[in-house]
Parts: structure tokens; sequence; C-alpha cells
């Protein structure tokens, strides 16, 4: 085979594995990346409104940090965003694609909700909260746990299954209002009997409660043998088998654990925050999660960073509408979609490059060449035209 016929088999470029990078140069890029993602945001912003793409700055950051109640609600928010982050963070890492954490997070609130409904009043609220809590973090393990052993024992693909228990939770949630809710409004008014008692103020609880498990949870992952089981699970079954550990313990017990950590975030949006339960009690955070934690490579710590700065754009963008005067959130999610597409985009070739085939690029030349002549000087260099 000549090099003309193996140059045409090839791949015109391919996609290896860059060199490790340093995490200056990884802060670097990402800072640029999210800079540049949020002024195109802002032109995109100005063609449609009167105001410019540095006013689209101002109000971002109003948005998110304008006073201290919206300082307080960001970083409660990325606390509860955080929370479902290591949620799946442990599952992910064993390759266990949990998509159910709004399921998780919906039956959590339902049970807390649930215990101040009926107990409410009749025990004291210490009580009343502990059971809430409880059971809370009960029944999102054990939400997550049904899809668990279907996979463990019958091979099922996680990611259908969990999706579907998300269905399946939410009219969990819209029965038990009908049930509640004897005017048919479809609205559980705030219950205030049994709520989790604020700690300070009523952001600080949250705020401490999932930060510090981010920390337990980084120390789970990467110390202990259960967080070494989930590594070489996720690694390989075959290899986790050869060299003794039980697989299907390692999904169950791994499961259990994002289930229960769901579960607390759901226990808390509906004893802490809400003090009721609807189907949109979950923010579609579940979702929003698996982008936080596939950023920080499930790196709890760096978790908090992944969901601070997606919290912050979410809020920065509400306050952007309202000054924009936009009248729904179709151009505040356009933005938001492209600055995690950049975020996104820098995260892929921070750990791959693109290798062009040799002499990918000879036609190239050879055109500009045709339009670009060379001629000879009379002493016989060659000069450009």
């Amino acid at each position: 085979m000549n090099q003309n016929e193996r140059t045409k088999k090839e791949p015109l470029f391919h996609i290896v594995k860059r060199d490790t990078i340093t995490l200056q140069k990884k802060a670097i890029f990402y800072a640029s990346t999210i800079i540049i993602g949020l002024f195109i945001g802002g032109i995109i912003c100005s063609l449609f409104s009167s105001k410019n793409a540095f006013q689209f700055f101002g109000s971002l950051f109003s948005g998110a940090l304008g006073t201290s109640r919206r300082i307080w609600l960001l970083l409660q928010d990325t606390a509860l965003l955080l929370g479902v982050s290591l949620a799946l963070a442990p599952a992910f890492k064993m390759k266990f694609w949990n998509l159910g954490a709004n399921g998780q997070i919906l039956m959590g609130c339902l049970s807390y909700v649930g215990v101040m409904f009926y107990l409410g009043g009749k025990l004291p609220d210490f009580i009343v909260m502990l059971l809430g809590i409880i059971l809370g973090v009960a029944v999102g393990a054990v939400w997550a746990l049904i899809p668990a052993i279907f996979k463990a024992l019958f091979n099922t693909n996680e990611s259908l299954f969990t999706l579907m228990m998300n269905y399946i939770a939410s009219g969990l949630v819209a029965t038990f209002i009908t049930v509640w809710v004897k005017t048919g409004s479809g609205v559980l008014t705030p219950i205030e009997k049994g709520t989790i008692p604020p700690l300070g103020n009523q952001y600080l609880l949250i705020i401490l409660v999932f930060f510090l498990l981010a920390g337990g949870m980084y120390a789970y992952l990467r110390y202990s043998k259960h967080g070494y089981e989930i590594s070489v699970v996720g690694e390989s079954n075959n290899t986790a088998r050869y060299v003794g550990i039980n697989v299907r313990k390692v999904i169950i017990r791994t499961m259990l654990i994002s289930g229960a950590i769901a579960g607390l975030v759901g226990a808390f949006i509906g004893g802490a925050v809400d003090h009721t339960v609807s189907t949109a009690s979950a923010s579609n955070m579940g979702f929003t999660a698996i982008m936080t934690a596939w950023l920080a490579t499930f790196n709890p710590l760096i978790m908090i960073a992944s969901c601070l700065f997606i919290t912050f754009v979410s809020k920065g963008m509400t306050q952007v509408r309202k000054d924009f005067k936009f009248t729904n959130d179709a151009i505040a999610n356009i933005v938001i979609g492209i600055v995690y597409f950049a975020v996104i985009a820098v995260t892929f070739f921070l750990s791959y490059r693109i290798v062009f085939r040799e002499g990918a690029f000879d036609g190239i030349k050879k055109f500009f060449a045709r339009i670009f002549p060379k001629k000879v000087k009379d002493n016989g260099e060659e000069d450009k035209q």
C-alpha cells in the first residue's frame, strides 16, 4: 500500500488523551472561558434590549450578590445543589448512572411534609423534626435501592429505571396532595408545626450541613475501603470480582448512600425551606447536579465551586431578565445554555487534544499556492507576489 492510499484510509483527525495540565493552567482556561461565555451572553441580551453588554454584567452580579439576603440565598441554593451532587458522586464514580435524584428528593420532601401534616402539633416539634429527617433519608434510600437491586441482580438499564422512578415519585406527590388538600386547589399551604428550626438565620444550617457533608464525602471516596471498592467497580466489574470485591453488594450499598443524601436534601427543602411539597419541589436539581458533578470530575470539594458557579449564573440571569425587560425565560435560558456549553467544551479540550493526520492540509496549501503563486527574482531567490 503506497503513502497516498494509506493517507486516504486514515481519518482526517483523531482525538488523544492530553498530558496532565497544571491546576493553575486549568483555572486560567476555565476563567477565560466563563468570561467569554458570559460576554457572548451579554451581547445576545443587548441585541434584544436597549441595554448594553456591560449593563448585563451589572445585572448578573446584582441578581446574585446585590444584597445580603441574595448572598445568603445564593449560598443556601448552592448548598442544596451541592447535596444533590454529592448524592450522585459515588453512584457516577461507580458508573451507575443515577438519573433519579429528582424522584429521591421528592420522596424525601414528601416524607418530611407527611410527618409534619400528621404529627405536627401532636408531638413536640423536636420529635417531629427528627422523625421527618429520619423518614426522609430512609425513603430516599429505599427509592434508590429499588433500581439498585434490579441492576445488581438482573443487570437492568439503570438510566431508564431511575428516570422512570422520577415520574412515579411525582405521581405519588400529586396523589398525596389531592388527599391532603380537600379544596381541590392542588396546593398544600405551608405547615409551620415541626419544621427544622433555623440556626442563627434560616439559611445557615443548610449551608453548614451540606458543606460539611462535602468534606465527609471527599474523605469517604478518597480514603475509605468503600471508596476504593467504588473506584474499582467503576473501572471494571470483572477486575473487581477478580480481586474479591462483591460487586452486587457495592452497587446496593452505594445506591443506598446516594438515595439517602438525596432524601436528606428533600427533607431540608420540605422542612426548612418550603414547609410544603409540590411536584416542582426538586426544581430539577437532579439533572442540574449531573452537570455539576461531572464538571468537578466527581470530586466533592471541587463540586462546591461548580455548584456555586451554576447557582450564581441562574440567579444572576433572573435579575437580567427583569432589568432587560424580557417577557419570558427564553433569552435567559439561551445565555445559560451558552455559558454551560462553553464550560463543558473547555473541560473536554483540557482532557483531550485533536491530532490531524500528516499532510491533512496539503490540499489547502496547494489551493492558496495557486492563488498566491511565487515568482523567481533575477538572482534566483523566490519572492511572494
